[in-house]
């Protein structure tokens, strides 16, 4: 679709040329603008219905009290039991044959989430996305199916706790925490930090190496257990919605019943979290995505010398290329989405894919802030949410160069980290 448009020559006269016109392929009121290439085309109608009752929950009960809550720094414990009512992940109508969701579904109800809010999103995926895969993954049949239905509806919620104070990289060499096994008991001894949701979850899976032989196993700790003690790491910019816990752990007992039966090594646990690196690229992409509308929003809005600033050239370069990099970006994490679940995507593919999309969001929030100004570094704007939010997806799941040097070990079959 095209339309005319009038330039004014310093020297003659005006002169009319065509411009192009961005459409999504999806209406509006389905998806955002910023699928322009439709991905969103692949989803089912009860896909694309779900995720647009998804979105009238968040426009209704999440997106008017953001700014209240991220000032205060305040958990919305209450959103998951919203979240769960619209059985997002059971919903008979969206499960294939085989009882699975479709890839690009998962990654679009990522996608919505973070569009509206990074520590929502992190809030409701550590429930549905890590909590259950790693049960889902790491249980025996009879814990699958004695506990997912629960994880499922939140009447059990949880969290997964690996890192350490000293050990986050390094922490499948560097283990500390201790489960030591007398019988049918396992004593627990050790300290977590940084872990996402401990305060607010019923139970803690608490990765620890097995003093017998060294070898890593989980364990669901319930949160109140004796010996447990949880306090909050403090005062963050960036999720500041997100309870981060430091958990220590002093002869905590669990039996041997609560151990995840199929994880013997830190092998199994790095096979479930690469389950889960799709899902930072749909973050980073949705994030874009939502802070290139809210600064379009203001540009158009923003009248200065009798105009609105979406008019001006360098504010149009600005957008064009905050667009660019929320459609490459959702490319990815479409693509990357798509090679897991066909068995194709390595540690390469995670790797780059998590770099590229979230160096681009880094550069995409810049913008949107440059476009708002002064407005931009306000709450209630809604840009210095994404603006603060984009440095946790910069660091977790390894950095920028960290990640590079896995793709650079996969090209050029040389390893460049320290020996």
């Amino acid at each position: 679709m095209t339309r005319s448009a009038t330039t004014q020559p310093e020297n003659g006269p005006p002169t009319t040329h065509p411009e192009i016109e961005f459409t999504a392929t999806q209406p509006e009121s389905e998806f955002p603008a910023t699928d322009l290439f439709g991905f969103a085309d692949r989803l089912s109608e009860a896909e694309r219905a779900k995720l647009h009752a998804l979105d009238a929950l968040l426009d209704e009960q999440v997106r008017p009290y953001l700014a209240e809550w991220w000032e205060r720094a305040e958990c919305p414990v209450h959103v998951r039991g919203e979240l769960a009512r619209l059985r997002l992940e059971d919903d008979p109508d969206l499960l294939r044959g085989d009882g699975t969701l479709n890839p690009q579904y998962v990654g679009f109800r990522h996608f919505m989430l973070a569009r509206c809010d990074l520590s929502v999103a992190t809030l409701y995926g550590g429930q549905v996305g890590m909590f259950r895969t790693v049960v889902r993954e790491g249980g025996s049949p009879e814990q699958r199916a004695q506990l997912d239905p629960l994880i499922v509806s939140f009447e059990l919620t949880g969290c997964f706790a690996l890192t350490e104070p000293d050990h986050g990289s390094d922490v499948a060499r560097g283990l500390e925490t201790v489960a030591t096994r007398h019988g049918d008991t396992w004593r627990i001894n050790g300290h977590k930090r940084w872990i996402g949701n401990a305060a607010v979850s019923d139970v803690i899976v608490v990765v620890a190496k097995d003093s017998s032989d060294g070898a890593a196993k989980a364990f669901m700790v319930p949160r109140e257990a004796p010996g447990v003690a949880i306090s909050d790491v403090g005062s963050k910019l960036s999720l500041r919605m997100v309870r981060n816990a430091d958990i220590r752990l002093t002869d905590v007992e669990v039996d041997e019943s609560a151990r995840l039966q199929r994880i013997d090594s830190f092998a199994d646990i790095a096979a479930i979290l690469a389950h889960l690196r799709p899902v930072v690229a749909w973050n980073a992409a949705g994030m874009q995505a939502g802070a290139y509308e809210a600064a379009l929003r203001y540009a158009t809005h923003r009248h200065q010398f009798g105009r609105p600033i979406a008019g001006y050239q360098l504010i149009q370069d600005k957008l064009a290329r905050m667009l660019g990099n929320a459609t490459a970006s959702l490319a990815m994490a479409a693509r990357l989405s798509d090679l897991r679940s066909q068995g194709r995507g390595g540690d390469a593919h995670s790797a780059l894919t998590k770099a590229w999309t979230s160096d681009r969001l880094r550069e995409t929030v810049a913008l949107a802030r440059e476009i708002c100004g002064g407005e931009g570094i306000r709450v209630g704007n809604d840009v210095a949410r994404y603006f603060a939010d984009a440095e946790a997806v910069y660091t977790f799941e390894g950095t920028r160069e960290i990640n590079h040097l896995i793709v650079g070990r996969a090209a050029t079959g040389l390893s460049a980290f320290t020996r």
